[in-house]
């Protein structure tokens, strides 16, 4: 078990949700990822391990892992496609999606940051976490100048 893994099981505890082997096999599968990824691709890594798991456990257990901030629901793209990246409680990142491609390009950035708390703070709010999305298509040698 890794630092990751214990963080999410330790969530679980904490609101009272047993740690089955099916919710371990999704954590685990969800941190394997390493990116953001689609409930489906989920679905269909899940399918070919040797534990199978329920569409309604992963379901459940992804709303309830969104719902404690161990994982962030995002929307990429002008279709608005929803995904999930693991957050784990761990440093805020921010994504930039080609809408010609559909990459996904996770980057940090401290100004971002910064700006997010100043924010914050003027609101009279203590800053916790941000989301943030660039939509963005590749440069051309004329646009790039």
């Amino acid at each position: 078990m890794n630092a990751a893994d214990n963080v999410a099981f330790e969530f679980l505890r904490k609101r009272g949700l047993k740690i089955t082997d099916g919710r371990k096999t999704i954590i685990r599968e969800i941190l394997a990822f390493g990116r953001p990824f689609e409930a489906e691709e989920l679905l269909l890594n899940l399918g070919r391990g040797p534990e199978r798991v329920s569409k309604a456990t992963v379901y459940r257990t992804l709303k309830q892992l969104v719902e404690g901030g161990l994982v962030n629901q995002v929307f990429f793209g002008p279709a608005k496609q929803s995904y999930y990246d693991f957050s784990g409680g761990g440093a805020a990142h921010a994504h930039l999606a080609d809408i010609q491609t559909g990459k996904i390009i996770e980057f940090t950035n401290p100004e971002i940051t910064r700006l997010c708390e100043k924010i914050s703070s003027r609101l009279g709010y203590h800053y916790v976490s941000h989301r943030f999305l660039i939509l963005g298509r590749p440069a051309t040698p004329e646009t790039h100048r």
